[in-house]
């Protein structure tokens, strides 16, 4: 499904309610199926936490986790220890390309039992289940926070624990934060000290233990784009947030006041309103923290005519698609002067008088955050958004809530 996104005007004061955080949804699933008294609200409704539930009730052999990078090294650990379970863990094309190696190597150091069944050191993997009873593992700092949180997530059933030793610079510290902060949540006892992460074994009491998931700040990144592209005064109401999140792109409401985005926290919402013109010349940001947005930024200053050097993005080469050369692509397509590296992106100041080339249609490499990112640029051109439908792996309602506030979409 393609869509056209028509040149659009913000209804000036708008309202959406965003689907729980799938970063914090797919954390508490999967504790959830090693605790089952635990009671969980305002879950996510996106694809990956679908894959994560239906993975999670399945009795198969064979399970399978499309493109949903999240699941598989969660559910790496997660069946590393269903004692006497054997599973055959697959997922895409893409997925089968994404490596899986430095999680394997981990968990081995515990003492899993896990064999690759094609090119080694990537999915498809074998997985059979047993009681893990060593309890210390390291790895390189510098890895993605996923195989760090999967360890963690399953440390508390470990008869002894775990003890996590970080070698180097950690990266993505928020996420790591947020699984700790969730263990916690549930009575967990943590300690994260300088580079070493310890976890203590526990058991859940009888009793049901209820949480509430907070909704999504990635989701939240495209309506700061839009709020930021806007005529100033056009302001949006999101929920549910909270001001001391665990999230790491809750970074958002700092890094959009550059763009005159002003964020209010009031009754578990935030209120983002255009206050100011800012008349930038470059935007700089290290997103070591917040990868996820560094998309949304990029057009952000594309569709506002600034530049922008992002870096801290070396994880962004094995998303769902490499992200910094797909910005890149569909970025020059639009008239933009763009270089990448392994790990940042660099944005050229336009010339003068620039306007933005209209009805091109962006590629979305089968990419949630591509076709989310690009799409507040209808507030400047039209614009087509190929694939539209891949949104639904994070944000299935974002095209209806687009409409909403006040977008014309139309399928072509």
């Amino acid at each position: 499904m393609n869509l056209l996104l028509k040149s659009s005007i913000v209804n000036q004061q708008s309202a959406i309610a965003i689907t729980g955080s799938k970063s914090e949804t797919n954390r508490l699933l999967l504790l959830q199926a090693l605790y089952p008294n635990l009671i969980l609200e305002n879950t996510s409704n996106s694809d990956d936490s679908e894959v994560m539930i239906k993975a999670l009730q399945s009795n198969q052999e064979i399970i399978n986790v499309h493109h949903a990078g999240t699941a598989m090294r969660f559910l790496t650990a997660y069946f590393s220890i269903q004692e006497d379970r054997e599973v055959l863990l697959t997922g895409s094309s893409r997925m089968k390309e994404r490596p899986i190696k430095i999680l394997v190597d981990a968990l081995r150091q515990l003492g899993a039992e896990i064999t690759y069944e094609g090119n080694d050191g990537f999915p498809p993997i074998r997985i059979k289940g047993r009681k893990l009873t060593e309890n210390k593992v390291s790895l390189a700092a510098n890895v993605s926070s996923q195989y760090i949180s999967a360890l963690l997530l399953i440390a508390p059933k470990l008869e002894n624990g775990l003890q996590l030793t970080l070698e180097g610079k950690i990266t993505s510290v928020p996420y790591i934060k947020m699984t700790l902060s969730l263990l916690n949540e549930m009575g967990v006892q943590t300690s994260f000290v300088e580079n070493i992460i310890s976890v203590t074994p526990f058991f859940l009491a009888a009793k049901p233990l209820s949480l509430t998931v907070e909704s999504d700040w990635s989701s939240a990144s495209y309506f700061y784009s839009i709020i930021a592209l806007s005529e100033i005064g056009t302001e949006i109401t999101l929920s549910s947030y909270k001001k001391d999140s665990f999230q790491g792109d809750s970074v958002l409401a700092e890094i959009y006041k550059d763009f005159g985005v002003e964020t209010t926290f009031k009754d578990n919402s935030i209120k983002i309103k255009k206050t100011v013109s800012r008349q930038l010349l470059t935007v700089n940001c290290e997103l070591n923290n917040a990868p996820d947005i560094a998309q949304t930024i990029a057009v952000t200053c594309f569709g506002l005519g600034i530049a922008c050097h992002l870096t801290g993005l070396h994880t962004l080469k094995i998303k769902e698609t490499d992200r910094l050369l797909a910005l890149k692509n569909e970025l020059e397509k639009l008239g933009a002067n763009v270089s990448v590296t392994n790990d940042s992106l660099a944005l050229e100041p336009p010339a003068p008088n620039f306007v933005v080339a209209g009805n091109v249609a962006i590629s979305t490499y089968q990419d949630h955050r591509m076709a989310m990112a690009f799409a507040p640029l209808a507030l400047k051109t039209n614009i087509i958004i190929e694939d539209a439908e891949v949104v639904s792996k994070s944000y299935p309602d974002f095209w209806d809530d687009l409409k909403t506030i006040g977008f014309q979409i139309q399928e072509v």
